[in-house]
């Protein structure tokens, strides 16, 4: 309830003179009765006065006191000050305003005795006295609001800085913004089809983004000479986009050639930039990153690094030239002779694809090569330790496997440090390896996360691989493949059988190719299945796990609060168990990490897992990904989930014709 007291105070005068009056007529009929009424009623009306002249002198008090702080002269009346102003009492209501008030805020209605709320919604008391200068809107005017406290009530006084704020809204809106469009996957559709229906596509998916550029974003678009577009437009324009969720990512999606591939485009966009060639520089990183995630989406970048993403629907398509991986491989050789050293490692809680790729990239610079190397592994953490020893076991008389602290004590400035299975800086074995490297090579599968490790000699990153293992079985056919043994082939095949699911998800004609080489290298895919054996304890956590499942909407969601043992490994073999239930698109496993909580998220497919765990920090591909909460609750990361599957499931549902 309000409190008006300096409202309805010639209320509460009228009321006592009423029990005045009351007692007077009571004289008549019983004195003892008058004179109780008669010394409630004097009562009363002291009481009144009393509140009454201390409560505004409270106000007198915070209005001089206000004078002085914003007067320049001590004795000037704040009744005429130039600015709307308020007294404010600590529960909100409005004491005292000045004439600017009344006309800026009171037109219609009388202001003393109002809920400051009234005027400042959605603002708070609170916001305005902790910040500098607090913006609010009333009607059609915008004020910046400025706030002290005096005598215990607040004082408020509005700038009304309406002009200057649709100067700076016009100013902004009318920024120029620069855009890059690539047609992605360009190639792969054009291959194999006439002449005459890969002009049809190229003219077809060139109308659709001109149609976009020229006539949608208002502005001109230009065609490059490397395939790519040019699009100048405001950044007005791009809003609207945005809100679109750049629908012109569908338009172009419904292009299709003869043999059902839908046609995909990846837009960077360059936001708060001070100068076009800013922008442009903005541009060019956020379409290397749509691209170094799969393409078909837009990427937003801000003047402070943000990104903000759009689309990204589609599985992504193989790419087939090895030209790329020839010349990586080259490089890598060059920057292996160049180093006194040599050191590989994956990222924390390493699986079989991160050694696989590493013991891959052993062998052939020790056996290849012939220069000083060993692979960095935290045995604690490791979840291929049966790998670990069955390599450590094929290669006796060799040290292949050292701890991060043997590494950093061994590591030099001209020591090399080649990281597989992950481009992120904290997601690495060793964080402290990476810092002190002056020479990094990475290579690595997962789409592309906005922390990357941006220093490094070679960046080797390809969305489109099945896995690390891969991309090293592939490399090392160019540099010397004699020097895989039976060992590192079954190292590698484990790696790429882990990502692919044994061959079932992500699998293009390049993985097969990859696994027939590393069979003729002597992998036997006995040993191999061996490597995913379960011990009984996590087979039961893992049963345990898919027993109490439950189903929201079209995706399975499990729960452990267990943290001992396996079960990291027992989580992952849950979520894919999870994804053999009729009607079920996606399964995600929460499971306890100390004070935190990890979320282990896969998918046939139709649900694009990553664009999902990307809003809690993680990462990984459309069908496998992961996240971790930091201090967090079972209970409170399974409702996060749930509200970001009902913010994104419809977005990151995948059409079936979108699938190459």
């Amino acid at each position: 309830m309000k409190k008006r007291v300096w409202v309805i105070s010639p209320l509460f005068y009228l009321m006592a003179a009423a029990l005045l009056g009351m007692s007077l007529v009571s004289y008549r009929y019983n004195k003892i009765l008058f004179a109780m009424e008669l010394t409630v009623s004097v009562l009363a009306i002291v009481g009144v006065a009393i509140s009454d002249v201390m409560l505004r002198r409270k106000v007198g008090s915070a209005v001089k006191t206000a004078q002085k702080v914003l007067a320049a002269r001590e004795d000037i009346s704040l009744e005429d000050f130039a600015l709307p102003l308020a007294v404010v009492s600590p529960q909100g209501d409005v004491t005292w305003c000045n004439k600017m008030f009344r006309e800026s805020f009171g037109a219609s209605f009388p202001v003393a005795g109002e809920n400051i709320v009234r005027f400042i919604y959605p603002k708070t008391l609170r916001q305005i006295l902790s910040n500098a200068g607090t913006p609010i809107t009333y009607g059609e005017r915008q004020y910046t609001v400025y706030g002290a406290k005096a005598e215990g009530y607040m004082v408020l006084y509005f700038v009304d800085d309406t002009f200057y704020k649709e100067i700076h809204k016009e100013y902004r809106e009318k920024k120029p913004v620069v855009c890059m469009a690539a047609f992605d996957n360009r190639e792969e559709m054009v291959r194999g089809v006439p002449g005459g229906e890969e002009s049809r596509i190229v003219a077809e998916v060139d109308a659709v983004l001109r149609e976009w550029g020229n006539n949608t974003v208002g502005g001109f678009l230009k065609k490059m000479s490397n395939g790519r577009y040019l699009i100048v437009t405001y950044d007005a324009q791009i809003e609207q986009a945005r809100k679109r969720r750049f629908a012109v990512l569908d338009e172009v999606r419904k292009i299709m050639s003869s043999n059902n591939m839908n046609a995909t485009v990846s837009i960077g966009v360059g936001r708060g930039a001070s100068n076009l060639a800013e922008s442009e520089r903005f541009a060019r990183q956020a379409l290397d990153m749509a691209l170094g995630r799969g393409g078909d989406q837009v990427a937003v970048m801000q003047s402070d690094g943000a990104y903000e993403f759009f689309g990204g629907l589609s599985r992504g398509v193989e790419k087939r030239d090895k030209v790329r991986t020839r010349v990586i491989a080259a490089a890598i050789s060059d920057h292996v002779r160049a180093s006194d050293k040599v050191f590989i490692m994956g990222h924390k809680n390493s699986d079989l694809d991160s050694v696989g790729s590493a013991v891959g990239m052993w062998a052939v610079i020790a056996k290849g090569l012939d220069v000083s190397v060993h692979v960095v592994v935290d045995r604690s953490r490791t979840l291929a330790g049966q790998l670990v020893d069955a390599v450590e076991d094929y290669y006796k008389n060799d040290r292949v496997f050292i701890s991060p602290q043997e590494a950093l004590q061994m590591q030099t400035e001209h020591s090399l440090l080649i990281i597989t299975d992950t481009h992120s800086p904290t997601f690495v074995e060793s964080e402290e390896m990476l810092t002190r490297s002056k020479r990094t090579i990475v290579i690595d599968h997962h789409r592309m996360m906005v922390n990357y490790i941006r220093e490094a000699l070679i960046f080797y990153h390809e969305p489109y691989a099945s896995s690390a293992a891969e991309m090293v079985t592939e490399i090392v056919q160019y540099i010397k493949s004699s020097s895989i043994s039976p060992a590192a082939a079954q190292a590698l095949l484990a790696g790429i059988m882990l990502d692919t699911k044994s061959f079932v998800l992500k699998t293009g004609v390049r993985t097969f190719e990859a696994a027939a080489f590393l069979r003729r290298c002597g992998a036997d895919t006995v040993e191999v299945k061996k490597l995913f054996a379960n011990s009984f304890e996590s087979y039961k956590k893992k049963a345990a796990m898919v027993s109490n499942a439950e189903i929201y909407q079209t995706c399975a969601i499990a729960e452990s609060a267990e943290t001992e043992g396996d079960i990291r490994i027992a989580a992952a073999q849950a979520a894919d168990e999870l994804l053999t239930i009729q009607g079920v698109k996606a399964s995600f496993v929460l499971y306890r990490n100390g004070s935190d909580v990890n979320i282990s998220g896969r998918s046939l497919g139709d649900v694009n897992v990553q664009l999902i765990l990307e809003a809690f920090g993680g990462g990984g591909h459309f069908t496998m990904a992961g996240a971790q909460l930091k201090d967090i609750t079972l209970k409170e990361a399974r409702e996060k989930l749930i509200q970001e599957l009902d913010a994104k499931l419809k977005e990151v549902t995948i059409q079936d014709n979108t699938d190459a």
